[in-house]
């Protein structure tokens, strides 16, 4: 090679040419993956047994509506029982006394391993074993006898079953959370003065808040899903909407894709906001924390960037 070659007409060296490197492999996937999304669109738009005219005239329908409603309801009330219910019985867990660890390890061994239908069922019929509650003193006398059928509502028994099983299940996520902040920590703090609750709120659980705050989003999602097990003891939630409008025009398939459709719009929604919270959480992780599908179109529909940040303070784009 001549040396005219390798350096400029100043007698600099030519700046290198770098060759991208091919990826057959990922083209001939991504086009495959084109091709089988194509056809399964457009199967299901052009499929008449979809019945999407039906599907546009209840997607709105006030039924549909209410019943998304208490959806919601039972998700956000379930899962502020379970989160709190779970952090109690974290706490219990790494207790050092027996009988409090061994209660808290007793109460999650059942609840997980029952199914959560049968506690639905469970609590549903809770009348049959107990028609009528006594409150007062401990082997004493009795001040409040209420009626448990009418203190147990069907929505009573789904906020029950969905809550208590939930606690069980965020109590091992939190205590993960909690065993995953060095033991240093809690020395330092002891060291201060501080008591083991004040060091449980202001030093651990701050920290254990990275490891909680993905998982405790999972639960969310699934927790929200798992409100249609309600319709099995008749709480008017969104899934037993459309079974009760099916039910009277036999419109089956468009219903469930209408119950879909919002169970799908509400679960993405909860996508970006647990995205959010991990990363408000994970401020000074070093791991690389790049955004998902839905963060980034919903940042492009609501145009979040404002003017004059399309390059960084060389000039050139970030």
């Amino acid at each position: 090679m001549s040396s005219s070659e390798v350096t400029d007409a100043k007698g600099r060296p030519e700046d290198i040419r770098a060759v991208p490197v091919r990826y057959p492999g990922r083209w001939i996937a991504a086009a495959i993956v084109v091709v089988l999304a194509v056809v399964i669109v457009r199967s299901v738009v052009t499929n008449p047994h979809f019945e999407w005219s039906v599907v546009g005239e209840y997607l709105f329908d006030e039924r549909i509506l209410e019943g998304l409603r208490v959806t919601l309801e039972l998700t956000v009330i379930a899962m502020a029982i379970g989160i709190v219910l779970g952090m109690l019985l974290a706490v219990m867990r790494i207790s050092p006394n027996p009988l409090v660890s061994g209660g808290s390890w007793l109460y999650i061994w059942f609840f997980r391993g029952t199914p959560i239908l049968v506690q639905l069922l469970f609590w549903y019929n809770f009348s049959s074993l107990y028609p009528k509650l006594a409150l007062g003193i401990p082997f004493g006398p009795a001040f409040v006898h209420p009626n448990v059928n009418a203190l147990i509502t069907p929505f009573v028994a789904a906020i029950l079953g969905l809550g208590l099983n939930e606690g069980a299940y965020m109590a091992e996520i939190v205590r993960a959370g909690i065993i995953s902040v060095p033991d240093g920590q809690t020395d330092a703090a002891q060291s201060l003065g501080m008591t083991r609750l004040q060091t449980m709120r202001r030093i651990v659980l701050p920290q254990a808040m990275r490891v909680i705050i993905p998982p405790t989003g999972n639960e969310t999602i699934s927790m929200l899903k798992t409100t249609s097990l309600v319709s099995a003891i008749a709480v008017a939630d969104l899934l037993f909407a459309a079974e009760g409008i099916y039910s009277a025009n036999f419109k089956t398939i468009p219903l469930l894709i209408v119950a879909s459709i919002w169970y799908i719009v509400c679960t993405s929604v909860l996508y970006v906001g647990q995205y959010y919270l991990e990363r408000y959480y994970g401020r000074g992780s070093s791991r690389d924390q790049r955004d998902p599908l839905a963060a980034r179109v919903l940042r492009g529909v609501l145009s979040l960037r404002r003017p004059g940040e399309h390059t960084s303070r060389g000039g050139e784009r970030p």
